[in-house]
């Protein structure tokens, strides 16, 4: 049976390894959740967040869109916090994100690190609308993609992206050139 040591996408099983899964998968997750929370210690928290669920379903986790279920999982807690408004700090993965050969997963976000007033603007959105800009404009998902990990209609998507752009455009609209 195919484990999450295997390099295709959707490679996770019921019989994967916490340790396969975590090699696996860390970088991504807090990479996504960087974007969505916008600063290292709520990314850091969300990912252990997220790895915690993870660990505790993995067992009965029915092959699929592996990758799916992990932006599944990563948005919905994301969306949790923000409703909850509230700092619990847990334990980082420090010592596990630290194991694993390659480049840190900070020096990939910090070299594509929103400008402060981007920043600003995005975490200025509602929830619901900033995991769709990330998710569409960061990440590259279709509507479609979109509307299934989030569990709404494709019409809702298309109207949270939207009124995001809408409002993104006039926080941000000190950018523009004005004609002399």
């Amino acid at each position: 049976m195919e484990n999450c040591s295997s390099n295709a996408p959707n490679a996770c099983s019921a019989d994967s390894t916490w340790d396969e899964v975590a090699r696996t998968h860390s970088a991504r997750v807090y990479r996504h959740a960087y974007r969505l929370t916008g600063n290292r210690p709520d990314a850091e928290d969300l990912t252990q967040e997220v790895f915690v669920r993870v660990f505790r379903n993995l067992p009965n986790y029915t092959p699929g869109s592996f990758e799916g279920w992990l932006y599944r999982i990563t948005v919905n807690l994301f969306l949790d916090r923000v409703r909850r408004r509230r700092g619990v700090r847990l334990v980082p993965l420090a010592d596990t994100l630290q194991a694993f050969a390659g480049p840190p997963p900070d020096q990939d976000i910090e070299d594509r690190t929103f400008e402060p007033d981007v920043r600003s603007a995005l975490d200025a959105l509602p929830p619901g609308y900033l995991a769709a800009i990330v998710l569409h404009d960061v990440d590259g998902l279709t509507y479609e993609e979109i509307a299934a990990l989030l569990c709404i209609k494709y019409g809702t998507v298309a109207s949270r992206l939207h009124r995001a752009r809408a409002q993104l455009r006039t926080a941000l609209a000190h950018r523009t050139r004005t004609a002399p």
